[in-house]
């Protein structure tokens, strides 16, 4: 087994989790088995507790698993299917050992985090990285980690230490670390700035893991004379410093990563037995994606929901209608209304979003009310639904979003004004949901 850790330095959400899927997916496109874990560092024991304001929208698994939603890039990227041990909480290791110390299973031994935790972490890693997630059944030959938060963060030392380890037991040629870190261009310089980089990679180096590729993320393209400073100070070859610019779509990732050699430096690296070229199957995916950077049609979309200030609270939905998009030659062109701005409320306290909210529901093509919880903001979703039925625009409800049509209707057409849901009034007389 071949073991690739991803970890990332300077910001979270720096982009480690579509880094990791498009690694995965160019060594899948050189036939090669892949599968994926994800390590959150936080103590909750799964993400379906989380506001969607905190890490975006749970990504639910096959085997029902709620987990971190950049599983479902692997699943999309990858095309497996991943189960709920595929991602690692501190919560769950924590569990995990407390359970066996409570068991007696270590001999009346003090448990600590070096080296209960961390063998816990090596052990789990090992055991879930041989499980299928292809349709064949067949046991995977590499295991991508992604190891969520920052280099640095007191949460993430006991799986840093855990990788400081494992990188003897696994040898070599068997383990490499990719670190994924930004260079920030400020307006007033105009200037690409190494230091974060080499700060995060000194720190990373000082946890004892060296890293083996620096990807290095950036607004716009970087020039040579920064990747030439980068190998430099941190003490790499140029061609295993890599660059990932802000692009149009992340389906272009894995060809910017294919473009810079990384199939030859694995090959070699890993001793990987495959050739230098990609197959087929990265032929395919860069045809998509130059096939999505020159769509024309637009198709807008308004998505009525709660959480519309951070778009990765949508984000199966806004894959979904993504995907839908691109198999018919349209651009997705995705509006998000918060619907508590379509209340006749918003128009008496702030009358500007009140109409601008409904400006941008008359001009879309199509409406769609997702899922959501709780009463707040179920009197807009209403008054998008009427407007998509009396005005026959598309509509799709998902969840709540089909619960409220119903409602709607039974208000709007059979004349039942106290229709509800049993979840908002329990006393309705007409529970339609």
């Amino acid at each position: 087994m071949k073991y690739i850790l991803v970890t990332g330095g300077v910001i979270s959400g720096i982009g480690k989790g579509i880094i990791a899927s498009s690694i995965g997916t160019i060594l899948k496109s050189c036939g090669l088995r892949v599968t994926a874990i994800k390590i959150d560092p936080y103590i909750n024991i799964d993400a379906g507790t989380f506001s969607p304001y905190e890490h975006g929208e749970v990504f639910v698994l096959n085997d029902g698993g709620e987990v971190d939603l950049d599983l479902g890039n692997y699943e999309r990227f990858l095309d497996i299917n991943l189960y709920k041990d595929n991602n690692i909480t501190t919560g769950k290791i924590y569990q995990h050992v407390i359970n066996k110390e409570r068991h007696g299973d270590y001999l009346g031994k003090t448990v600590q985090v070096v080296p209960h935790i961390t063998d816990a972490v090596q052990e789990w890693v090992m055991n879930q990285a041989k499980v299928p997630v292809d349709d064949d059944k067949k046991e995977p030959q590499i295991c991508v980690i992604e190891l969520g938060g920052t280099i640095g963060d007191i949460e993430g030392m006991p799986f840093v230490e855990a990788f400081r380890q494992f990188q003897f037991k696994a040898k070599r040629e068997n383990f490499c670390n990719i670190h994924v870190s930004l260079v920030p261009q400020p307006n007033a310089t105009g200037e690409q700035k190494t230091k974060p980089t080499q700060n995060s990679v000194r720190a990373l180096r000082g946890l004892g893991l060296s890293p083996d590729l620096i990807v290095c993320r950036s607004a716009k393209p970087i020039e040579m004379a920064v990747k030439e400073k980068i190998s430099m100070f941190c003490h790499v070859e140029p061609e295993q410093v890599i660059f990932i610019h802000d692009v149009s779509s992340t389906y272009r990732v894995p060809i910017l990563l294919e473009e810079q050699g990384i199939i030859k430096y694995f090959k070699q690296r890993l001793n990987l037995p495959i050739d230098d070229q990609p197959s087929d199957l990265l032929m395919k995916w860069k045809k998509m994606a130059c096939r999505y950077e020159r769509l024309l049609k637009v198709c807008s979309i308004a998505l009525v929901g709660k959480y519309t200030k951070l778009s990765d609270c949508y984000a199966s939905v806004f894959k979904a209608l993504e995907h839908s998009a691109l198999a018919i030659n349209y651009k997705l062109d995705l509006m998000y209304i918060d619907s508590t701005e379509l209340e006749r409320s918003t128009e008496v306290e702030n009358s500007v979003k009140y109409h601008q909210a409904w400006h941008k529901l008359c001009k879309a093509d199509g409406i769609l009310v997702p899922g959501g919880f709780g009463i707040r903001g179920t009197e807009g979703k209403l008054q998008a639904i009427s407007w998509a039925r009396t005005k026959k625009k598309p509509f799709l409800g998902v969840c709540l979003g089909m619960q409220l049509a119903v409602v709607e209707f039974a208000r709007s057409c059979l004349n039942w004004e106290d229709a509800n849901s049993t979840e908002f009034d329990p006393d309705t007389k007409n529970p339609v949901v």
